[in-house]
């Protein structure tokens, strides 16, 4: 099993971000995206293996939501913007994360789910989920991912 260290170390390092924090924002952006999207029991099997600081993201969401690519993309926009928290200053607040960035994230974190989740629960992720998703998977099984 990966520790958290670890995990978000490879994401920090994919997305090449200056700060581990950056990592763990894009991380818990995606995974609470994903675990809003599928349901309950892909979820838990995709959870099952991750750190414990990370595999919450996808179980302590409402579960099995039916959104298009576009809304879970927009999701993700907001949460790396932190538009869903009530900070009362300005101060530490992270500059938005544009579209294109925060699908190449997406992508990025799917990536390290195949590679980290055994059983082939990506792949099933990937056949469960509408084709206008196979762009999440993009990056899953490439010769030469963009961070190699």
């Amino acid at each position: 099993m990966v520790s958290f260290d670890e995990f978000t170390g490879e994401v920090q390092h994919r997305i090449e971000a200056a700060e581990r924090g950056e990592a763990v924002r894009t991380t818990r952006a995606v995974l609470e995206t994903l675990g809003e999207r599928v349901e309950e029991g892909m979820a838990t099997d995709i959870a099952s293996p991750l750190p414990m600081e990370i595999d919450r993201y996808l179980l302590q969401v409402e579960n099995g939501g039916a959104f298009g690519y576009q809304e879970f993309v927009d999701r993700v926009v907001e949460r790396l913007a932190y538009e869903d928290l009530e900070l009362e200053t300005g101060f530490g607040k992270p500059a938005p994360v544009e579209r294109n960035d925060a699908v190449f994230r997406v992508r990025a974190v799917v990536a390290l789910l195949d590679e980290l989740v055994a059983g082939g629960e990506i792949a099933n992720l990937e056949t469960q989920l509408p084709d206008e998703y196979d762009e999440v998977f993009e990056l899953v099984d490439v010769e030469q991912a963009p961070w190699d």
